[in-house]
């Protein structure tokens, strides 16, 4: 075997085996949303009764994503606006609202349209 052959088959073998590590490495997910789902569900199975306990819930979780590195994800910020807006804290509403605008761009027109409006898309309608 050459020297050309042993090199060859060396830099095979490195790119195996790099490859192979790159598919057992586990891939981390683009967002956090352990905390999220959960409280989501809880809002729309009980219509909204436990917007305090729930506020608790998820700055707890964005806390905690904030010190593991973690991203949030879309609608956690704008879910939170809906719930503090519930309680009549439209200044912690509207500071969720430009967090998640700042963070979901895609997410603009419809923050702009909340906003504009006083925030009167995320407060329970009235009933007549």
């Amino acid at each position: 075997m050459t020297l050309r052959h042993l090199g060859l088959r060396l830099g095979m073998a490195a790119l195996a085996a790099s490859l192979v590590a790159c598919a057992a490495a586990p891939q981390k997910p683009l967002y956090q949303w352990s905390g999220y789902q959960p409280q989501l569900y809880e809002y729309f199975k009980d219509g909204g009764a436990n917007a305090g306990a729930q506020i608790g819930a998820l700055e707890a979780q964005l806390e905690k994503n904030k010190a593991a590195g973690e991203v949030s994800p879309p609608g956690l910020h704008a879910h939170l606006a809906l719930l503090y807006s519930k309680v009549g804290n439209d200044q912690a509403a509207r500071t969720h609202l430009e967090a998640e605008r700042k963070l979901f761009p895609e997410s603009a027109a419809y923050v702009d349209f909340l906003l504009k409006n006083g925030g009167a898309a995320t407060k329970p309608a009235s009933k007549t």
